[in-house]
């Protein structure tokens, strides 16, 4: 049997950095956030399951796509706070992606039900 280390190159790891734009999106559907209060949210709403480290690069790559802008900024602390909303395009590539997923991870589901852990 093959040693699975935690390199980045898990399951785990490429699961969460495939879907990370879509648990963006699907949180800054409901309202404009900033990044630390977007990471929180994450967290509370995942039961600290899912963790983003690297929330910038997705939030930069989500804006480059058109899919979220910044609404508002504000100074706190002397620091910059943006706001990052959904576009309209976000909102549909949003509905057009978890209706996808749902149809993949049902499929993936239904493959695995029948297995029981030992080899033919």
């Amino acid at each position: 049997m093959a040693k699975q280390e935690d390199s980045g190159h898990s399951f785990l790891a490429y699961f969460k950095r495939a879907t990370s734009p879509l648990a963006v999106l699907r949180i800054l559907s409901d309202r404009p956030m900033y990044g630390y209060e977007l990471i929180q949210e994450l967290k509370q709403r995942s039961g600290g399951k899912y963790q983003l480290s690297l929330l910038y690069p997705v939030l930069y790559r989500l804006e480059e796509q058109g899919y979220l802008e910044i609404s508002s900024s504000e100074i706190v602390d002397g620091r910059a706070r943006n706001y990052y909303a959904v576009t309209p395009a976000g909102r549909d590539y949003l509905r057009q992606t978890l209706a996808e997923y749902a149809e993949i991870s049902g499929v993936f589901q239904q493959l695995m039900e029948d297995w029981d852990g030992h080899e033919a």
